[in-house]
């Protein structure tokens, strides 16, 4: 049997990776909604000015996290907009994300602080560009 202690670490930057995709996915689709209207909504809804622009934000943003190009800084932008997002509409309803429907604006929160952290993980734009630059320069000559 593999000792796990060994094995597990190195899958962490794939896991992550694969992480960063999935919930980028699913992220992305907020920002579709408010600004696309897709997935529609059951009775259709017209977002104000201000929803729309975050929509925009996390359409913009999002895809670069999801692909991960820039994922740190742009994890921070989406970081402050999820803080904002809990601040100035689920808070005033109840301090308790269970309560005030803010749970997953919360997780959003802290996903996107731990990447400003950690970088994007495996399968990144970030990491395929990071990999070419560390390559050696092959001579022609050589």
């Amino acid at each position: 049997m593999p000792n796990l202690t060994v094995l597990l670490p190195s899958w962490a930057p794939l896991l992550l990776g694969v992480l960063r995709i999935v919930a980028m996915v699913n992220f992305i689709s907020h920002g579709t909604q408010k600004t696309l209207g897709y997935p529609p909504t059951i009775p259709p809804f017209a977002w104000p000015p201000l929803l729309q622009t975050a929509g925009w934000i996390e359409i913009v943003f999002g895809t670069l996290v999801l692909v991960g190009l820039f994922t740190r800084p742009a994890a921070f932008i989406l970081c402050g907009e999820m803080a904002v997002a809990y601040f100035r509409t689920h808070n005033p309803r109840d301090f308790w994300p269970l309560l005030n429907g803010g749970e997953i604006t919360v997780l959003y929160c802290f996903f996107f602080l731990y990447l400003v952290a950690a970088g994007p993980g495996g399968l990144s734009l970030d990491g395929l560009l990071y990999q070419r630059k560390l390559r050696p320069m092959v001579s022609s000559n050589a």
